[in-house]
C-alpha cells in the first residue's frame, strides 16, 4: 500500500508539473511593411537575401573597394565578361576582378534600376540597365546580366556579363549622391 501511495504522489506531481497556464489570446499580427527597393549600403542583406539584394551588396562592396566582401558573393570560378562599344568581348576571371577592386582607392559607383529578376528554384538572373561612375564622374552605362545560383550558403553570383556604352545613357535616378 505504501508503494501505491508513493507512486500515486509521484504521478500526481508529474501531472501538475506538465499542466500549462491558460493561453492568452494571440497578439495581432505585425503590420506588413513593404521591403525597400534597394537595401541601404550600411545594412548587409540577411543570409536568405534574394538575388537582387546580393547584386546590391556587390555594388556596395565595389563602392567600398572591399574585395573580401565582394569575394563572398561569388562562386569560386565566376567570370565577368564585358562587351565593349566596338563589339569586343573582354573576359576577366573573378580573381583578377578582386585584385583590381582591392588595389584601387578611387570610388566606384554602379547603380541599376528597373531590374528584371527571374528565379526558378535555385537559379536566377538579374537583368537591368546600369550606369557607372568613377571618382564621382560618369564613365559609361549599359545593361548588366548577372547569373546566380542558390547554394547552401545562399545566393552566389556565377557570371556577370555587361555592355559598356557611352552614348544614349539616361538614368532616371539622376546624378549619384555621395
Amino acid at each position: 500500500m505504501t508503494r501505491f501511495l508513493v507512486f500515486a504522489l509521484m504521478a500526481a506531481s508529474l501531472l501538475c508539473a506538465q499542466q500549462r497556464p491558460a493561453e492568452t489570446p494571440a497578439a495581432a499580427p505585425p503590420a506588413v511593411v513593404p521591403p525597400a527597393v534597394v537595401p541601404p549600403a550600411a545594412v548587409a542583406p540577411p543570409a536568405d537575401a534574394g538575388p537582387e539584394a546580393i547584386v546590391q551588396k556587390l555594388f556596395d562592396s565595389m563602392a567600398a573597394r572591399d574585395a573580401l566582401a565582394a569575394k563572398d558573393l561569388f562562386v569560386p570560378d565566376a567570370d565577368l565578361v564585358s562587351l565593349g562599344a566596338k563589339g569586343q568581348a573582354n573576359r576577366m576571371p573573378l580573381l583578377d576582378f578582386l585584385k583590381v577592386l582591392g588595389s584601387g582607392k578611387a570610388e566606384w559607383k554602379e547603380r541599376i534600376w528597373n531590374a528584371t529578376v527571374l528565379v526558378h528554384g535555385p537559379i536566377a538572373v538579374v537583368w537591368a540597365p546600369y550606369d557607372f561612375h568613377l571618382k564621382g564622374d560618369f564613365t559609361h552605362c549599359g545593361y548588366d546580366s548577372i547569373s546566380l545560383l542558390k547554394t547552401a550558403a545562399g545566393w552566389k553570383i556565377t557570371y556577370i556579363s555587361d555592355t559598356r556604352e557611352t552614348d544614349g545613357c539616361v538614368n532616371p535616378l539622376g546624378p549619384p549622391t555621395h
